[in-house]
């Protein structure tokens, strides 16, 4: 617990002033993060055989054009095709040069699949603090809120397993708790700043807040699939990067889709 709590407290210590910071700081350390998750993603892949170098060097290099894509200063949620293009073609086409036992097409369309996700996803987040930091700090309480919350509802009082055969440890309860103060104190933020319909910005929470937890879900399914139980050791108590933005990441996705009709 102790060395949970020390590495949260550095995370906050690094990450906060960054936040604050914004502009090239903040794309910089956004850009290092998910580099890393990216790589974390990878090494999931290499349990089972390695990736050639040669394609992972690639594979970093279009997913960075896809997480940089529009940022700068930039207030709309727009991918270039292009960078999307390059993407695929340069990770498909090695697989008819390659042995298949090195490399084939399921490897291909997988890290196909987790750059343009992820890189999605790392940009959007980038654009949220563009557009207003509120944003961000709104998606980060909903997030935030509910993974402790659900944490500690399940521990407390947690009896019945929500999804026992991909997240063992999660219950109904958990979830509930989680759901109810991940809803609550967002919205009252949300409320607080921008103002708006109560009832539809409680409905919208709780959406992203369902949301959080179906992609924690997802990873721990992810991470089920290859037998590990965290994607990384970057934060000591915590995992990897991935650990750690798994619930944020999906949120971020559904709330870029709302904000349109905000």
């Amino acid at each position: 617990m102790k060395k949970r709590v020390i590495s949260a407290i550095v995370a906050l210590i690094i990450c906060i002033p960054l936040l604050i910071i914004g502009g090239y700081p903040f794309y910089i350390g956004v850009s290092i993060l998910s580099v890393i998750g990216y790589y974390e993603i990878i090494n999931l892949r290499e349990r089972e055989r390695k990736i050639p170098l040669v394609i992972k060097i690639l594979g970093i290099i279009t997913y960075l054009l896809i997480v940089l894509d529009n940022v700068v200063k930039s207030n709309m949620f727009l991918i270039d095709y292009k960078v999307l293009a390059l993407n695929v073609f340069v990770l498909m086409l090695p697989i008819i040069f390659f042995d298949r036992k090195k490399y084939n097409v399921n490897d291909a369309l997988y890290m196909i699949g987790s750059s343009i996700f992820l890189g999605i996803t790392f940009n959007f987040l980038m654009i949220f603090r563009n557009i207003d930091i509120n944003y961000l700090i709104y998606i980060l309480l909903v997030t935030i809120m509910t993974d402790t919350f659900a944490h500690f509802f399940g521990t407390k009082i947690g009896k019945y397993k929500l999804c026992p055969k991909v997240s063992p440890n999660k219950t109904i309860e958990g979830s509930i708790g989680g759901a109810i103060f991940g809803t609550f104190i967002p919205s009252v933020f949300y409320l607080t700043v921008f103002g708006g319909n109560v009832l539809v910005i409680v409905l919208i929470t709780l959406l992203l807040s369902i949301v959080a937890q179906c992609g924690d879900l997802v990873f721990s399914s992810i991470k089920r699939e290859y037998d590990v139980k965290d994607f990384g050791k970057i934060m000591p108590g915590h995992g990897g990067v991935l650990d750690r933005f798994d619930s944020l990441l999906f949120s971020i996705l559904i709330f870029s889709i709302i904000i349109s009709y905000l």
